[in-house]
C-alpha cells in the first residue's frame, strides 16, 4: 500500500462525482428537448441518463492475498464509472396542439426528466464531492505532519 493510496481513492471519487454532476446538468439542460434521437423515422425525446459506479481497480494478487490474510489495508481502490444508462420510464404527454412535434390528438411527448430528481441527484453529488475534498485535505495534512516529524 502506497502512502498516497488515500489520495488516489479520493481523487477517483472526485472524478466520478464530477461526472455525475455533469450528467445531472445535461439532463436539466435537455429537459425540453423533443428531438433527441431518430428511431424508425420518428424523433424520440431526450431520455434521462444516470451514472452507474462500481469499485475501481483491477483485482490483483496483492488484493486477494491481503484479503485472505485479513489485512484491511489492501482493500481500498477507489471508485470508477462503469457505464451510463438511460432511464426507461415513459415520456410525459402534454397537450400542446400548436407544437410542431404534436401528434394527431395534439399531444407532445416530452423528456422523462424530472427537475426535482435531478436537483436531488445534483445535491448528493455535491455533498459527496465536498466530503472527498475534505478527506483529500485531511490525508494531505497527515502527510505534511509526518514530514515535520522527520525534521
Amino acid at each position: 500500500m502506497s502512502i498516497f493510496n488515500g489520495m488516489n481513492i479520493s481523487a477517483s471519487a472526485l472524478t466520478a462525482q464530477r461526472f455525475r454532476m455533469d450528467t445531472a446538468s445535461s439532463n436539466m439542460a435537455n429537459g425540453d428537448t423533443t428531438r433527441s434521437r431518430l428511431v424508425d423515422g420518428e424523433w424520440e425525446p431526450y431520455r434521462r441518463r444516470m451514472v452507474v459506479m462500481e469499485p475501481g481497480g483491477q483485482p490483483s494478487f496483492n488484493s486477494f492475498l491481503s484479503k485472505a490474510m485479513g489485512d484491511a489495508a489492501g482493500r481500498g481502490t477507489g471508485v470508477k464509472i462503469s457505464r451510463v444508462i438511460e432511464d426507461q420510464s415513459p415520456f410525459k404527454l402534454v397537450y400542446q396542439p400548436e407544437h410542431p412535434d404534436a401528434n394527431e390528438e395534439g399531444y407532445v411527448e416530452l423528456p422523462n426528466v424530472d427537475p426535482l430528481k435531478e436537483m436531488i441527484d445534483l445535491m448528493g453529488a455535491t455533498r459527496s464531492y465536498e466530503a472527498n475534498v475534505t478527506a483529500f485535505d485531511a490525508h494531505k495534512n497527515m502527510l505534511l505532519k509526518a514530514l515535520e516529524i522527520g525534521r
